[in-house]
């Protein structure tokens, strides 16, 4: 590994500033580090011509020399999700129907990324228009696990997750609907973080319903996190539900003694968990024991089973209303997958009443945390229920002898700060016996994103987990 791949984002801006390493030497190091390790991996997709790439770089070193910075990520690589508009390149959302695509315009968070100096490079890998928490799809292909190549890297942000661990680029953005900031960044031992709902605005067709999805951001240190967080964030008038710009930075480190921190585990008993997985995770919480926390099992309450089908009803819902035209073009609805097809089908069969009801009770869930909160100041999950499997499955069918009855039930665990839209960071919790990582989800209050973030800087601050390297690195 070179010296400058290996650095984390904030450390090579600031050693881009300094001028010990110009942006053409570092763009060249980038795309020789993606010549040599990625097609073991297919993270990165859509890449752009080296020499254009090298040219914009000269140009970024032209505008340092003359005093001139866009910003922290001035002149550095950068590879945009596949779900996320980028004017210029293929935006293929991992969909042969939308292989020819070339946006001419860029999603906010990337005008945003831009503007802050960084070099479009290409596109990261995703899931067919990003349904499952398996990054495979028929255009690009599977993307597989920096720590095993024959397992799965999550997603749907798994491109993203496998590049960060393999050092192919310094941060990565991402979104989550399902967990796809989280569970892949558990896969790969990096850092994820699903921000509050409307922290990050993003265009769209639908406005006001869709509060699911949202971007966030993926590093190596929670520090890259926060600073790439403070790029995408921010009050825009084209999302009506963007929230105004904070002070996200993680100085100086909370003292975290007398925090109440609640582990949910698998709800007494409700999931189901690969064995070694709930263990290494409820592990984890002596990092918070010895930081002074006062650490507890919950008490829970809520029937779990009515939230996984309000669950059930919002994503139907959501996927048939936004694949709708392509569904209805018999041509395009044959490269559409199954569970494509069963979320569009199973959507246009709901009532008004049925989406109605899911609403109340994501607002009952809502409510419930609150009054968690009410008595803990952050809660802690696994951010999956397996360790990275077989590349091969389309995904998991039965957890630990449990049939899984959907194509995502094996990620249930995932959904209950989606449905809440709280903020919440993915922290690697170590290794199982079989040499694969696992993470956790530190869930924090109401847009309490900076919060998260530095309980997620303290808790990184006393482990050593994201500094084991993927095997491909070895």
């Amino acid at each position: 590994m070179t010296d400058i791949t290996s650095l984390s984002a904030l450390d090579l801006s600031a050693a881009i500033h300094d001028r010990k390493f110009s942006c053409r030497e570092v763009m060249a190091a980038c795309l020789d580090r993606i010549a040599a390790i990625n097609p073991k991996v297919n993270a990165i997709v859509s890449l752009r011509d080296r020499d254009a790439l090298l040219g914009e770089a000269a140009t970024a070193d032209a505008e340092l020399e003359a005093g001139r910075s866009r910003g922290w990520m001035h002149g550095m690589p950068h590879a945009v999700k596949d779900l996320s508009e980028a004017k210029g390149l293929p935006c293929v959302f991992g969909s042969p129907i939308y292989r020819d695509f070339v946006p001419d315009f860029d999603d906010i968070q990337v005008e945003r990324i831009r503007a802050a100096g960084a070099i479009i490079i290409g596109k990261t890998n995703t899931p067919e228009m990003g349904l499952g928490s398996h990054t495979y799809n028929s255009v690009f292909g599977p993307t597989r696990n920096p720590y095993d190549p024959t397992k799965s890297a999550g997603g749907s942000s798994g491109g993203a997750a496998a590049a960060l661990a393999l050092r192919l680029v310094p941060v990565a953005d991402g979104s989550d609907m399902m967990g796809s900031l989280r569970n892949p960044a558990g896969f790969n031992n990096v850092v994820g973080f699903r921000p509050s709902v409307g922290r990050v605005p993003a265009l769209g067709n639908e406005l006001f319903l869709g509060q699911l999805a949202v971007n966030g951001p993926m590093g190596r240190t929670v520090r890259d996190v926060a600073a790439l967080l403070a790029v995408q964030a921010g009050y825009d008038e084209r999302d009506p539900l963007s929230l105004p710009s904070e002070d996200f930075s993680i100085d100086p480190l909370p003292d975290l003694s007398g925090a109440r921190i609640g582990w949910l585990g698998d709800y007494k008993g409700y999931l189901p968990f690969e064995d070694g997985v709930l263990e290494l995770c409820r592990q984890s919480l002596t990092v918070f024991s010895d930081m002074g926390c006062h650490v507890e099992d919950v008490t829970q309450t809520f029937e779990m089973g009515r939230l996984w089908e309000s669950w059930l009803v919002l994503r139907h819902f959501l996927v048939a209303g936004g694949q709708k035209a392509d569904y209805a073009d018999p041509e395009k609805r044959a490269f559409m997958k199954p569970e494509m097809i069963w979320e569009i089908e199973n959507g246009q069969r709901l009532s008004a009443a049925e989406v109605h009801a899911a609403s109340g009770a994501r607002s009952d869930w809502y409510r419930y945390l609150c009054d968690l909160f009410a008595a803990y100041d952050f809660l802690i999950l696994p951010s999956a229920q397996v360790f990275p499997f077989d590349v091969t499955l389309d995904w998991p069918k039965a957890i630990s002898g449990r049939m899984m009855d959907t194509y995502h039930r094996w990620m249930e665990v995932v959904i209950g700060p989606t449905m809440a839209g709280l903020p919440v960071a993915a922290m690697p919790a170590g290794f199982g016996g079989n040499g694969l990582p696992a993470g956790i989800q530190i869930i924090g209050r109401p847009r309490a994103d900076r919060a998260v973030l530095q309980a997620a800087a303290a808790y990184e601050a006393r482990t050593a987990w994201l500094g084991r390297l993927p095997i491909l690195d070895v």
